[in-house]
């Protein structure tokens, strides 16, 4: 699932190459992906026409675009999703869902919303162009300006949920996919199944920065992409999964200890992790206990 990094690029994709466009029209050739919008596939196609995008705007790995009329056009990118920037004369994705045809910005291009698995989709959000309120319970992201560091740390040592599970949870961190989480747990030598409240506030505070870093560095490389579905809005693939030190390297050597690397699953996903740099952490007394009750 494309995450902060990827879904960031699309975002200074559309500033660039939408922002000021007019939209003329809206055809939803498939209504799995608006089907968040209450009125439905025509309402929203309706809706939109005549509207002139004034932003791109990100929180997590939800995008918006705010409209001239105080709405927005809520999107997010799910499991395949693209919002590609095309001519209009370019032939039709295969998996093309949501085309709009805009003026203004650039004349002979529109916006195509293609998503093979329709995992992702899109709505108008009434009054949503400074914060829609369909995503107003996510927390902000590591890279935006204010993260309340000193925050994340209490709430991480306040619970005793596994380090990974806090680092995914979009109401504690926003932008922070699978990828990310297991190269920032990798850097600060950390295993995903410490408990929160088993970490002192420094090495919280380590693994944030870690976070923080690891995604501006993929950032700056154009994201993480392993298949040809994580592409900016010019269809081009990031590559910083080469600089990937954990994930997807079961079996390589650790890059620090030579150590391989090891593969678990993880909620319906995978984690990776060095055992010897990231020990597996001991149960505590009341986790062991509680294991002997449920015997």
């Amino acid at each position: 699932m494309p995450e902060l990094p990827e879904v960031e690029v699309v975002r200074a994709g559309l500033e660039r190459h939408v922002v000021g466009a007019r939209i003329e029209s809206v055809a939803v050739l498939h209504p799995r992906p608006v089907r968040r919008h209450e009125g439905g596939a025509a309402h929203f196609a309706g809706a939109l026409a005549g509207r002139r995008i004034v932003a791109a705007r990100r929180r997590g790995k939800y995008l918006w675009l705010p409209l001239d009329d105080g709405d927005a056009v809520l999107g997010h990118l799910g499991m395949s999703g693209q919002l590609l920037v095309q001519p209009k004369d370019a032939p039709a994705e295969r998996h093309l869902r949501v085309l709009f045809t805009l003026s203004g910005a650039d004349e002979d291009r529109d916006l195509r919303f293609v998503d093979q698995r329709m995992f992702g989709g899109l709505l108008l959000s009434r009054g949503g162009a400074q914060l829609p309120g369909e995503i107003a319970h996510i927390a902000r992201d590591p890279l935006d300006p204010a993260f309340d560091d000193a925050r994340f740390v209490r709430e991480v040592r306040r619970r005793a949920s596994a380090v990974k599970r806090l680092l995914l949870d979009q109401t504690v961190v926003s932008g922070v996919g699978n990828i990310y989480a297991d190269e920032a747990l990798w850097r600060a030598g950390i295993h995903g199944e410490r408990p929160g409240e088993r970490l002192t506030a420094r090495q919280v505070q380590e693994l944030l920065d870690h976070a923080r870093t690891v995604m501006s560095d993929a950032l700056a490389q154009g994201g993480t992409s392993f298949d040809a579905l994580y592409v900016n809005v010019n269809g081009e693939s990031g590559y910083f999964d080469r600089s990937l030190h954990a994930y997807g390297r079961e079996g390589e050597p650790c890059d620090r200890c030579d150590t391989p690397i090891r593969r678990v699953a993880f909620m319906n996903r995978s984690s990776y992790f060095c055992a010897r740099c990231q020990p597996v952490p001991r149960r505590s007394a009341r986790t062991a206990s509680a294991a002997r009750r449920r015997v």
